[in-house]
């Protein structure tokens, strides 16, 4: 089959088309998918100028995200039969040829859910790790209640887009950051009752005159880095704030978030996958199912920002880096 592969760290040049063998079967749990298209996400891009969680593994092919055709299934798989279209979050962290930027995949069913009908191959491998993100860091992490106030950093991304749209499922009112004034106008069309434009504004003033100069519940930082910090300021007293990066502490300090009393969470969504959790992989595809009939019922969106063939992975690379996309890229292998 075909497939994009590196065979060592560096920039989107390091990425290269090449014929791999096909994967078969070798589970009872397992599907064969032929892939449609596959998500593209920051931690791919980190991955490439990085290194794979496996090194010892080379070459890899890159893309947790997928979406395509079952074509056949392991003999315990109950779920699933060949035909049914999927999409799911599983691999692309380096474990040999197990990712999705590529013509085949084998995914345990477990990490599988039906694909939205209403969406096309490419938005639905767009979704999974993001959704799975957000839901857990707004839901699981800081058990989000409908009766509070939401902080999302960088709502036009991929990530927070879909963070958005799931803190307004719970009844949440949300405010978010952005950087332009069509990114704004994205992030109202998804929800957002306020949207602030950070190069001009003081976040953390915009933010407490929002609440009243109480401060949010509940602050989801997707952007890392200083943010992390800035964004302490902008949280209630005993409130949530939960994060999709590790803190540097040589970037600045806790003691702010410790005289607030805050419940600082950490959210990894590859923790299952890397770890072997059944119990939470199981979790993250009843995830998806339930966002594919919230997906159906028109109750959520995945906003799709560009597409790429297979073969110009190292241009959606390009594209990601720069910083300027809203939502989400995917390639499309089909």
């Amino acid at each position: 089959m075909q497939a994009i592969l590196f065979n060592q760290p560096g920039s989107p040049d390091v990425l290269y088309a090449d014929n791999i063998p096909k994967p078969a079967i070798t589970a009872p749990d397992q599907l064969l998918v032929k892939i449609h298209a596959a998500g593209v996400n920051p931690i791919d891009t980190k991955l490439r100028q990085r290194g794979t969680f496996y090194p010892d593994q080379m070459p890899a092919v890159l893309g947790c995200d997928g979406a395509g055709i079952v074509e056949a299934v392991g003999e315990a798989v109950t779920d699933f039969r060949p035909g049914d279209a999927v999409y799911y979050c599983y691999g692309g962290i380096g474990m040999g040829n197990s990712g999705n930027y590529a013509e085949y995949a084998i995914v345990p069913a477990h990490f599988a859910a039906p694909k939205p009908q209403s969406l096309t191959f490419a938005e639905a491998a767009a979704a999974p790790l993001v959704l799975i993100t957000a839901w857990e860091a707004l839901y699981d992490r800081a058990c989000l209640q409908g009766s509070q106030t939401v902080l999302v950093q960088a709502g036009a991304g991929g990530v927070g887009h879909v963070a958005i749209q799931l803190a307004k499922l719970k009844g949440a009112k949300v405010c978010t950051t952005v950087s332009t004034p069509d990114k704004a106008r994205l992030a109202r069309q998804l929800g957002a009752d306020e949207t602030i434009l950070y190069p001009q504004t003081d976040v953390t003033a915009a933010v407490m005159a929002w609440t009243e100069e109480r401060g949010v519940d509940v602050a989801f930082d997707t952007v890392g880095g200083k943010t992390f910090f800035e964004t302490v300021a902008a949280v209630r007293p005993y409130g949530d704030l939960v994060t999709i990066l590790e803190p540097n502490l040589e970037a600045g300090t806790l003691k702010a978030a410790r005289q607030r009393n805050l419940r600082i969470s950490l959210e990894l969504m590859l923790t299952p996958m890397m770890s072997g959790d059944l119990e939470a992989q199981c979790h993250q595809g009843e995830i998806l199912r339930q966002c594919a009939l919230w997906f159906d019922q028109g109750d959520l969106k995945i906003h799709l920002a560009q597409t790429f063939p297979l073969s110009e992975a190292a241009a959606a690379h390009r594209v990601l880096e720069g910083g300027s996309a809203m939502g989400k890229i995917a390639l499309q292998v089909v």
